[in-house]
């Protein structure tokens, strides 16, 4: 066995560096937030050789010359001085880890000056090693990274394609973008401007500048602020005639800070349990502002997640935030929303973790908001606890594409009524299910699931897609990272039957889709198709397909004569993987014969 020895700096740096620089995304969200911290009104973002250079610049406050080596080694930051600043954290950067994982895995210039110096400051990183010379420059700080990973060959391996990790970087600085209305970023890509806003402080113009003019009109205001407990909330959500369909649109925040909260998230859900369909979400943005001393953000070296003093008063506080923002809509509309008590003022001796007795647990209110064990509503201080289990729950799971009761189009072609049925199709269940008596049991099969397989291998076969021109066609708003991953990727729209043209830079609209979802409103099919791709855009031609199929098939609670049923059967039989769809849900449940004997105990 080999002997212990001390590992070198070099190597215990590119060790470190794997927690934090992630892929690069991760350097971007450092750097900008950095850039953020130091005051800086504008800051600009340039992504070259496939996200391999960044380059970040800022007016902000510069760094010293007589700090600038100290910048880059290990656990170095103007941020916090004692123990007790880390529980008392008002930046966005603090561990000092950040610059010094950078320069061990990249090439790095660093140029820098502050507002009392004449001249600034030029610093050279490669291999960890630090070098400093004197230059002139503005005031503010420009990092200029080259060849991220250049010496970590295995993870360069393990990145994805160049557009599916810019789409990170998109998403990010469009994060920070929201975060922080009063600052103006820019973000180029090779040269190319993908998103600019203009730093008016202005949340809404903001919205408009990433996103669309489309989305402001749905928006309500959430603002509300308890001076006992310090809790301040402030943003918009989406009226729920205006979801998504999936919760990319969640755009929360602790103090500024992008996080992964899911009590935040699941606090907006109960908000919206009622007014909105299952499987779609709303579009949020929403900055809870928390006494940093009540709130950890040490959690994780990417300081995404956080723990809460006192969980339950946040969730209450986030809850009935949100629900005031909405009820002049929910009222105008006539809906019922979720009744839920009037909060009280909390009780600073209740904890989230504490075990729920018979005392001071009762049964849900109605209507119940999730099954039993999860949420508790405490009549003695009207307070809600929520489980364990229920805000462990990982979150951003991949929605469905919703099977809406429709009649439509029907994809396939009814046998002629004098042709001898190969099934013996005992009926339909619930206008969605359909039983197939067989020598040796009983098949359920899902109408729309076992359509869309059998549809779905189908295009998959299909050289020369047939489309239908739209002559009309509504105008579909998307975010300004929506509209870069299309127009690089309009090509593979095309070879599906897809025809796209861009309006605006933000407004497009369909001239053409495949012809077996021509009445299907393209706003909903491309809503779907990037909801689904979750980042990853090299599995896009996959759920173009997968949502073109979904859309051309039978829904869920359409009422099929028997010819009809015959035939989704008949074509389902005929694929290659017939037990799941394309999303991986199940089409057929057998139950034989002997099972259902035994259960009514007669004998076979």
């Amino acid at each position: 066995m080999a002997r212990i020895q001390q590992l070198s700096k070099h190597l215990i740096n590119q060790i470190a560096a794997g927690e934090v620089i992630e892929r690069p995304a991760s350097v971007v969200k450092e750097l900008v937030e950095n850039s953020v911290d130091a005051g800086s009104t504008k800051i600009s973002v340039e992504i070259n050789n496939d996200c391999r250079d960044i380059r970040v610049a800022d007016n902000g406050c510069g760094i010293h010359p007589d700090d600038i080596m100290l910048a880059f080694s290990k656990h170095a930051t103007s941020k916090i001085r004692t123990d007790e600043d880390l529980f008392d954290i008002h930046t966005l950067g603090f561990r000092g880890e950040a610059l010094s994982s950078i320069i061990s895995i990249s090439r790095l210039t660093c140029t820098t000056r502050t507002v009392d110096f004449d001249t600034g400051t030029k610093v050279k990183c490669e291999n960890s090693e630090v070098k400093q010379t004197e230059t002139g420059c503005a005031v503010g700080t420009i990092m200029d990274i080259k060849d991220l990973f250049y010496n970590l060959p295995a993870r360069l391996k393990f990145l994805k394609s160049s557009n599916t990790e810019f789409s990170y970087i998109q998403e990010l600085v469009q994060a920070i973008a929201l975060a922080h209305p009063e600052c103006s970023i820019e973000l180029k890509k090779n040269g190319r401007t993908v998103l600019k806003t203009s730093g008016q402080n202005n949340l809404l113009q903001t919205v408009k500048e990433v996103y669309s003019t489309d989305i402001i009109s749905s928006l309500k205001e959430v603002l509300k602020t308890d001076q006992l407990s310090g809790l301040k909330i402030s943003g918009y959500v989406s009226t729920p005639d205006y979801t998504r369909s999936s919760k990319k649109g969640y755009h929360i925040y602790i103090n500024g800070r992008t996080v992964k909260c899911p009590v935040f998230q699941k606090a907006i859900d109960t908000a919206y349990k009622s007014l909105i369909a299952s499987g779609k979400y709303p579009f949020v943005i929403l900055n809870l502002e928390i006494p940093p001393s009540d709130v950890d953000v040490n959690v994780h070296p990417t300081k995404k997640e956080v723990r809460y003093k006192n969980t339950n008063q946040v969730f209450n506080f986030i809850f009935s935030s949100v629900q005031a923002g909405l009820m002049n809509y929910v009222e105008r509309q006539g809906a019922t929303p979720f009744q839920a008590p009037q909060y009280a003022q909390y009780s600073q001796n209740q904890n989230f973790s504490q075990p729920q007795t018979k005392d001071n647990v009762v049964d849900f209110v109605q209507p119940k908001l999730e099954s039993t064990g999860d949420i508790y509503f405490d009549k003695k201080d009207d307070t809600i606890y929520v489980s364990d289990r229920l805000m462990n729950e990982e979150e951003g799971k991949i929605s469905q594409p919703e099977e809406e009761i429709t009649s439509q189009r029907q994809f396939f072609v009814p046998v002629e009524k004098d042709t001898e049925p190969e099934e013996n199709i005992v009926g339909q269940y619930r206008n969605t299910y359909i039983l197939v008596e067989k020598e040796d049991g009983l098949e359920i099969i899902d109408q729309h699931i076992a359509e869309e397989r059998y549809i779905y291998e189908k295009l998959m076969a299909e050289k020369n897609i047939v489309s239908q021109m739209l002559f009309v066609s509504d105008v579909v708003p998307v975010s300004s990272t929506e509209a870069e991953l299309i127009k690089e990727n309009i090509d593979k729209f095309e070879k599906f039957g897809y025809g796209i043209e861009f309006l605006k830079e933000n407004e497009l609209i369909f001239r053409k889709v495949p012809q077996m979802i021509a009445k299907v409103n393209p706003k909903e099919i491309l809503a779907d198709i990037l909801a689904n791709i979750e980042g990853n855009i090299d599995r896009l031609e996959e759920h173009i397909l997968i949502t073109t199929a979904c859309k051309a098939s039978v829904k869920a609670g359409q009422k099929l004569s028997t010819w009809q049923m015959q035939e989704i059967v008949k074509k389902w039989r005929t694929t290659k993987m017939p037990y799941t769809c394309p999303h991986g849900r199940p089409v057929v449940k057998f139950f034989p014969h002997k099972e259902i004997a035994g259960f009514f105990q007669r004998n076979m």
